[in-house]
């Protein structure tokens, strides 16, 4: 896929970054009396609260199960109560480092083939895919890519506007732009990131959750994330949606409802992201 440079019940907390990952991933690291900012999310929680971070990383297991929730049958639309059922069906859980660069796995992931995008959509965001959930899962990625690239709030803001139905939270309670307001307010207290600042994300993995018919799916992405303010960080980072075709636009979009519950953090090709179900990302045309 070729990147540009680069319901409502009760709402459950879906914190940007996981809130400890995104101090962890944020990083400010103390040396020398100088404070270096790392990167989008997790370094400062360990290099602040070691005690705390520790505590909390050693309760989390190392592996958990993958998902349960079957992909379903494409032609059988079960309604709401299912699609709620999907969205809110527990993940795999990780260890808190797990997000951070490690050596690849013993054992090779599954892979899922996703298309490439044929065109561009509102809010310049990449699109043309098709009504699969492959396609789905491209279109999150192309959305999470431009958001993570941009680290602006207005523009966080109009890509959610565009790109989500009513029903949903509203671009001021969308993880993303939880995301970017907490990036800029660790790093520059501004509304956009500086033009000494880059942030660029690239999509490693994928999972598809759980499907109602051919129009509805939660899917979930994971990137690679490379931050750099002061100094370079990676990461990797999931991020779980429920997406919905609309047909008289011709694409998927963000769909109404309480947002799922999130899919670990773990390092692309790593052995905690094998465990945590994470399929290898594979361009339609590279097979």
């Amino acid at each position: 896929m070729r990147w540009s440079p680069v319901h409502r019940r009760e709402r459950q907390e879906v914190d940007p970054w996981n809130r400890g990952k995104l101090l962890i991933l944020l990083g400010v690291l103390v040396a020398g009396g100088l404070v270096v900012v790392l990167g989008i999310g997790l370094a400062v929680y360990y290099a602040v609260q070691p005690s705390e971070a520790d505590q909390s990383a050693s309760e989390a297991p190392a592996q958990a199960p993958v998902p349960t929730t079957p992909a379903g049958d494409l032609g059988t639309v079960r309604g709401e109560d299912h699609r709620d059922k999907v969205a809110s069906a527990p993940m795999a859980t990780a260890h808190p480092s797990d997000i951070r660069p490690t050596e690849p796995a013993t054992v090779v992931a599954d892979t899922i083939e996703v298309p490439a995008a044929t065109e561009t959509g509102p809010a310049d965001i990449p699109t043309g895919f098709p009504a699969t959930p492959e396609g789905a899962v491209g279109q999150l990625a192309a959305i999470d890519v431009a958001v993570l690239h941009a680290m602006d709030v207005r523009q966080a803001g109009e890509v959610y506007d565009a790109w989500a139905l009513p029903g949903g939270v509203g671009a001021g309670q969308w993880v993303m732009t939880e995301n970017v307001v907490a990036f800029l307010g660790a790093t520059s207290n501004s509304a956009a990131k500086p033009a000494t600042t880059t942030v660029v994300a690239k999509p490693a993995a994928a999972q598809i959750k759980g499907v109602d018919g051919s129009e509805w799916v939660v899917v979930c992405v994971l990137l690679e994330v490379r931050a750099t303010v002061k100094q370079d960080a990676q990461i990797g980072y999931g991020h779980c949606e429920r997406m919905q075709w609309e047909a008289t636009q011709g694409r998927w979009m963000i769909a109404p409802g309480e947002p799922p519950v999130q899919a670990p953090s773990t390092w692309p090709g790593s052995a905690a992201a094998v465990n945590a179900g994470w399929q290898t990302w594979v361009e339609a045309w590279d097979r």
